[in-house]
This record gives C-alpha cells, sequence and structure tokens, in this order.
C-alpha cells in the first residue's frame, strides 16, 4: 500500500483536564473515506480540528505524506478542504459571494462554475440572496457548495450531513463517494447513518484508551 495521505501518531487531546483520547493512531490513504465515531463528548471535533492544524494536540503529531504538518503547512493547507460543524458562511454575503470569498485565495473563480454548484446544493434561484435571510438548512448548502468546486485531496467535514434533507443527504453521499473513487480522502463524523462502500471507522470510546482504527 502506498504512503498515507495523512496520518494520525499517538495523539492524546484533553478538556477540562478530562482526557478525551490518548495514544490514537490511524492512516487515511487515497481514495478511501473515514468516519469518526463516538458518543457526544468523546472528542470528535476536537479530533478533526487537530488533523487540520487548528488546534494543538495534548501529545502526538499529524503527519502530511510523511512529514508533519507544522513543516509543510503551507502545502497541507492547499490540499485541505475543512468544513466544521458551523458552515462558516459569512451571513451579510450572498451564497456566490460566499463562493468567490472562499476561492480567490486559492485558485481562479468561474461564476459559472459557481453557479452550477449552488444549482447542485439545491440553491438555484437564492444565489443573489444574504444568507442572514437563509435558513440553516441552506446556510449549511451554501458551505457544501464548496465540496462541488474542490480540487484539494483531503475533505476533513464535522456533520457535514446537518439540516439537510433526504435528497440532499443522498446527493452528498454520491460526492462523496466520487471523491474516492477520483482519490481523494475524506474524514468525517456525521450522527446521519451513512452508508458508504469500504468506509474506515475510527472510534473514540467511553474509556481512554478505547479509541481505534477500524476497517468496516
Amino acid at each position: 500500500m502506498s504512503k498515507p495521505l495523512l496520518e494520525a501518531v499517538g495523539l492524546a487531546s484533553e478538556r477540562d483536564d478530562r482526557l478525551l483520547f490518548d495514544n490514537l493512531s490511524f492512516a487515511v490513504h487515497a481514495g478511501t473515506l473515514t468516519r469518526v465515531e463516538g458518543l457526544n463528548g468523546s472528542g470528535k471535533t476536537t479530533l478533526l480540528r487537530i488533523l487540520c492544524g487548528l488546534a494543538p494536540a495534548l501529545d502526538g503529531e499529524v503527519l502530511w505524506r510523511g512529514e508533519p504538518i507544522a513543516h509543510t503547512r503551507e502545502t497541507f493547507q492547499r490540499d485541505l478542504l475543512y468544513i466544521g460543524h458551523r458552515p462558516g458562511v459569512k451571513t451579510l454575503l450572498t451564497p456566490i459571494e460566499n463562493a468567490r470569498s472562499y476561492l480567490q485565495p486559492r485558485r481562479a473563480v468561474n461564476d459559472d462554475a459557481i453557479m452550477d454548484a449552488l444549482a447542485k446544493v439545491g440553491l438555484e434561484g437564492f444565489e443573489d440572496v444574504p444568507c442572514h435571510s437563509l435558513s440553516a438548512g441552506q446556510q449549511r448548502r451554501v458551505a457544501l457548495a464548496r465540496l462541488y468546486l474542490s480540487d484539494e485531496r483531503l475533505w476533513i467535514l464535522d456533520e457535514a450531513f446537518t439540516a439537510l434533507d433526504r435528497r440532499g443527504v443522498q446527493a452528498l453521499e454520491k460526492l462523496l463517494l466520487r471523491r474516492a473513487e477520483a482519490g481523494g480522502a475524506v474524514v468525517l463524523t456525521t450522527h446521519h447513518d451513512i452508508v458508504l462502500p469500504g468506509l474506515q471507522r475510527v472510534i473514540l470510546g467511553e474509556a481512554v484508551g478505547d479509541a481505534q482504527g477500524d476497517a468496516a
């Protein structure tokens, strides 16, 4: 098997002097989907933020293509698309303005491609509506439109299915599969009962030390 794109090595984290997980190790390869599971409060969001380099680990390190992310931050950030539990939408901007704002520092922006992405997430007709006027589900779709515009190798998604209807859930599942089939990698948390072939599971247990990487 080829070298992992992303690798967690002996990670540990705590919150309010309580150890969330310890000695957590797993690898994320190109072409794979990885689901982080655990009870509420087990540290799922914390783990994703550590993997993105947005939060420090108590111990251990995260590697990108075999190098610590601190040593290859520019390259890593260029290949990373992170959508957190909150959609990260600028509510004073419209959906098309949010897409432009996100993409402009990364690559050339094509408004036709942006309009197509917004249509694919069910926002056709809402492209020029300020996001503060949109529902929670529609704001989530504004963020998810980035996925249809993405060329990043690694997607890290925290509760990406939140506030989506059945049609939106099905469309997102298909998109995640296509991303993996194209050689990308996805790490996600979700309370939705997704059915994706070849899904790898990383389980954060009730007791410290129960965290494990598990191929499903």
